[in-house]
């Protein structure tokens, strides 16, 4: 009766070591997150957030909507978490986009 114990035991330590071996690989497999970060002025960013709204203003009126992978001009100046500048893509106008979601 001990040995079968043993036996059951020493399997189910088994099935568990190769779950969390499973576990374990497909975390490291998977990519890893983009990162978003705040906008250079001069530089043309790619979008990183899945869509950013571009405003007449900051927290103004709603003009257009940028997607990820599509580009922003930072201009200038920054307010209260929005920065300025021209929204490339079918949109093509300046604008004001909340700063810290480019790639």
């Amino acid at each position: 009766m001990v040995t079968r114990r043993r036996a059951l035991a020493d399997l189910l330590a088994g099935l568990l070591a190769g779950v969390l071996a499973g576990v374990l690989a497909a975390t490291v497999a998977l990519p890893a997150p983009a990162q978003a970060a705040n906008g250079t002025i001069g530089q043309r960013e790619t979008v990183c957030a899945s869509d950013l709204f571009v405003r007449t203003q900051p927290v103004g009126a709603w003009m257009g909507t940028l997607y990820q992978g599509q580009t922003f001009l930072v201009e200038g100046p920054r307010s209260g978490g929005y920065v300025y500048g021209f929204a490339y893509g079918h949109i093509n106008r300046r604008g004001w986009v909340q700063d810290g979601w480019f790639c």
